[in-house]
């Protein structure tokens, strides 16, 4: 079976219209294609390569030839102000009789159009590129999937065609669900960071204890081993050990871990009553009880009855250290205080409150709550001039066909001008 080709990959760079973090990385790389030692066929295909790696991917070659035209939109700024005070007559003074030139037609040089970048504005047409550039998804492969799911509307209708040709004033809805599923931050994404974490720190302290339990096991066979040269064990200890060996060990076992079990009771006390030095205790005494549990084999019934004790201990000196009957009353003058706010305190309330219930935290949404915007957005956030967006609504208006202008392309482009001739270049002998 042919393996799959990956979308986003480092090794050899490809622009994708996609949000992802390694797509970002290779724009960052992107630089000007290099034409030495090439002849001219092989700067074409080059050219058209990496083009038709951003503009329409997911659009087939034949599909695609087909759209393409060699008659390219563009528009020519005027002054309105000279429009208004002259009608054209004047361009015609002095033709062919030597007279100076009207002093308002003094010759300005216009910044050069970028025609060669309009080359794949056919593509801007299409449903699914249109929502991906009005910011509804975080890719043209997930604004085809909605379509495709039936998520999206055009003038009313729903649309599952994700190759629509918009016309102008057409306009084109998507569920907002979707749109806050695209464009949000990834659901439990520090829970999962944290969940790996502990992942790996329970590895680690798996592997201290099975480290301990070997030497363990080493060291109670050498002594195992002298205890029975000194003197032999009675019948009667011989019978109680017959019947379960380890019944003592299952004991100390289960002692030391309630006795850990505790010591993280009080260490993961919401409150926060620990004072820096009680904590410090706290820790120490977690791990004491942790190393004497990866020894389990060699400690004594008197080392948990002495750990016992010194967790009885740390439990006296920390109800000694809450706060009495007057601390808390002190407390609670404090905190009513706190509740006489002034105008503006008030106010600053108000509004994280006006905050909170417009982006409320709800956990059945498959996006993360309260709503904020995915990593790597930033870079992509952009509007092309031919798009009105709302984004209340998550709705769009296609204004109309995109265009060339002196010194701008209106379709967005990374690629350099030379590239995207060479692209069009490719094309344009197929016709």
């Amino acid at each position: 079976m042919r393996k799959r080709a990956k979308l986003h990959t480092l090794k050899k760079i490809k622009v994708r219209q996609s949000w992802n973090k390694f797509n970002l990385y290779n724009l960052s790389r992107l630089q000007k294609l290099t034409t030495e030692e090439k002849t001219f066929f092989q700067q074409k295909w080059a050219a058209k390569a990496i083009t038709r790696a951003y503009h329409g991917e997911h659009i087939r070659e034949k599909q695609w030839q087909r759209m393409f035209n060699t008659r390219i939109p563009s528009v020519q700024s005027m002054d309105h102000r000279y429009l208004a005070q002259h009608d054209g007559s004047e361009q015609a003074t002095g033709r062919g009789s030597g007279l100076d030139a009207s002093p308002g037609l003094a010759k300005k040089i216009p910044p050069k159009t970028p025609y060669m970048q309009m080359v794949y504005g056919p593509t801007e047409r299409r449903l699914d590129t249109a929502i991906w550039r009005a910011l509804f998804a975080s890719s043209v492969r997930q604004a085809r999937q909605f379509v495709t799911h039936g998520g999206v509307k055009v003038n009313g209708t729903k649309m599952i065609y994700p190759g629509y040709q918009l016309n102008p004033g057409d306009m084109f809805q998507v569920d907002p669900d979707r749109v806050m599923f695209a464009t949000g931050a990834m659901k439990n994404q520090d829970k999962y960071f944290k969940a790996q974490k502990a992942i790996e720190n329970t590895a680690e302290e798996t592997e201290e204890t099975e480290e301990g339990n070997s030497e363990g096991d080493q060291e109670a066979t050498s002594d195992s081993k002298t205890e029975s040269a000194q003197a032999a064990p009675t019948q009667a200890e011989t019978d109680a050990s017959a019947e379960d060996p380890d019944l003592p060990l299952k004991q100390r076992k289960k002692t030391l871990k309630n006795l850990l079990d505790n010591a993280k009771v009080i260490l993961e006390d919401p409150h926060d009553r620990l004072s820096a030095n009680r904590k410090k205790e706290w820790r120490a005494f977690s791990k004491l009880v942790r190393s004497t549990l990866s020894r389990a084999r060699l400690t004594s019934d008197d080392t948990a009855s002495d750990l016992e004790a010194q967790l009885q201990t740390l439990k006296a000196k920390l109800q000694l250290s809450s706060p009495s009957a007057a601390e808390k009353a002190a407390v609670a003058e404090a905190q009513q205080r706190e509740q006489d706010l002034s105008a503006e305190e008030e106010e600053t309330l108000r509004a994280a409150l006006q905050r909170a219930r417009d982006n409320p935290v709800d956990d059945g949404k498959p996006y993360a709550t309260p709503w904020r915007p995915r990593p790597y957005m930033s870079a992509f956030a952009f509007i092309p001039r031919f798009l009105e967006v709302n984004q209340a609504v998550c709705a769009a208006v296609y204004l109309r066909h995109p265009v060339a202008r002196p010194g701008l392309a209106e379709v967005p482009t990374p690629f350099h001008l030379d590239t995207s001739q060479l692209a069009f270049s490719w094309y344009l002998r197929r016709r």
